[in-house]
C-alpha cells in the first residue's frame, strides 16, 4: 500500500514540475519554441525555483511527519521546536547589522541561528529529558524567537531594512536561483536522510515511553536524531526562503489514511506530498493576478492552512463529544 502511495505521488511530481515551469506571469507554450527569452525565463527563473520548492516541500512535509510522531499529537508542527525561529531570527539578525547585501551571509546567519536553536533545545531538554519538557523547550525559544524578532523590527536603524526583515519573514521562492539551490538541497536531503533513520525508533514511541524504552529505544539517541533532522531540514528551508508553515501540518494529515499510520511509514509520503504541495501553491503564487506584485508564497499557505487547522480542532472536537 505503501508504495502504490509512493508511485502515485511520484507520477503527480511528475505530471506537475512540467506544468510549473510553462505557469507564470508570462506563459511559455512548449509548441511554439520561438517564444521571446523563453529558454532564460526556463533555466534561470522557473527550474532553480522548482528545484527549491520541491526540496522545501519534501524537508517540511518529512518533518511535519516526524514530529507529529514524535510527539504523538497530530497537531504537531515544525515550528514548535523553536528551530524555524531561530533561523529567522538570525536572518533578520543579518538584515539589522546591513550583512544581508552579500549574497551569501543571509542564509549562513539563518544556519547559525537554527543551529544556536538546535543546541539550546539540547541544552535545556537535557539527556533524559522527556517529550513534555522537550515540547516546553521548543516553545520557550519559539516565545524567545519572536519576542528578539520584533525587538530588531522596533529597533531597525533604518526603514529599508524594516522593510526587507518584514517582506523576507513572510516567505517566498520570488527571485531565487540556483545558489539557494545548492545551499538548501544538501542540508534538506541530509536531515530527511536523519529523521528517516529514526522512523524505528518512533514507531516504538507510539507505544508508549516507557515500552519504547523496553524495546530497546534510546532517548537520548531518538532526540538527537529528531534536533539534528528536524534542524537541517526547517533551518535550510528558512534560510533560502523565509518561514513558509502548515506544510509539516497539513501534508502528513492528508498522506497518513492512505499508508498503515506508522511514522517511519508516514515520512517518504509526507516528504514526496509536501514537495508536491509547494509546487503547486507557489505555481499558484505566480499565476494569481495582484495589483501589487506576486503573492507571497508563506502568506497563501497561512491562508490555506488555518482553515485546515480549526477543520483538525472541530473534529477532535466532535470525537471527544
Amino acid at each position: 500500500m505503501n508504495r502504490r502511495v509512493i508511485l502515485i505521488l511520484l507520477a503527480a511530481l511528475a505530471l506537475a514540475v512540467p506544468l510549473s515551469l510553462l505557469a507564470g506571469r508570462v506563459w511559455i507554450d512548449p509548441f511554439a519554441p520561438e517564444t521571446r527569452n523563453a529558454s532564460v525565463i526556463l533555466m534561470q527563473l522557473r527550474l532553480p525555483r522548482a528545484a527549491l520548492a520541491l526540496a522545501l516541500g519534501a524537508g517540511l512535509g518529512a518533518a511535519g511527519a516526524a514530529m507529529q510522531g514524535f510527539l504523538r499529537n497530530p497537531l504537531a508542527d515544525p515550528g514548535l521546536f523553536g528551530i524555524a525561529p531561530g533561523a529567522a531570527l538570525g536572518a533578520v539578525l543579518s538584515f539589522w547589522t546591513g550583512y544581508a547585501a552579500s549574497v551569501f551571509l543571509l542564509p549562513v546567519f539563518a544556519l547559525i541561528g537554527a543551529a544556536g536553536a538546535m543546541a539550546l533545545l539540547a541544552l535545556i531538554a537535557g539527556r533524559e529529558g522527556g517529550v513534555a519538557l522537550f515540547t516546553l523547550a521548543g516553545l520557550m525559544i519559539s516565545s524567545l524567537a519572536g519576542a528578539l524578532m520584533s525587538l530588531a523590527i522596533s529597533l531597525s536603524p533604518t526603514p529599508f531594512a524594516m522593510s526587507e526583515i518584514v517582506t523576507w519573514l513572510m516567505g517566498t521562492l520570488a527571485d531565487r536561483s540556483w545558489r539557494e539551490v545548492w545551499i538548501a538541497t544538501p542540508f534538506t536531503l541530509a536531515g530527511i536522510g536523519v529523521l528517516i533513520a529514526a522512523g524505528r525508533s518512533l514507531d516504538a514511541l507510539t507505544l508508549g515511553e516507557a515500552a519504547a524504552r523496553s524495546l530497546g529505544v534510546d532517548p537520548r539517541r531518538l532526540q538527537a536524531l529528531m534536533i539534528a533532522g528536524i534542524g537541517l531540514t526547517v533551518g535550510a528551508g528558512v534560510a533560502v526562503a523565509g518561514i513558509i508553515g502548515f506544510v509539516g501540518l497539513v501534508v502528513p494529515h492528508l498522506v497518513r489514511p492512505l499508508t498503515d499510520r506508522r511514522p517511519s511509514s508516514l515520512i517518504v509520503p509526507s516528504a514526496l506530498a509536501g514537495a508536491l504541495l509547494l509546487l503547486v501553491a507557489d505555481c499558484l503564487c505566480r499565476i494569481l493576478p495582484l495589483a501589487g506584485g506576486e503573492l507571497r508564497l508563506g502568506i497563501a499557505l497561512s491562508l490555506l492552512g488555518a482553515p485546515f487547522f480549526l477543520h483538525l480542532l472541530l473534529r477532535m472536537r466532535r470525537g471527544l463529544a
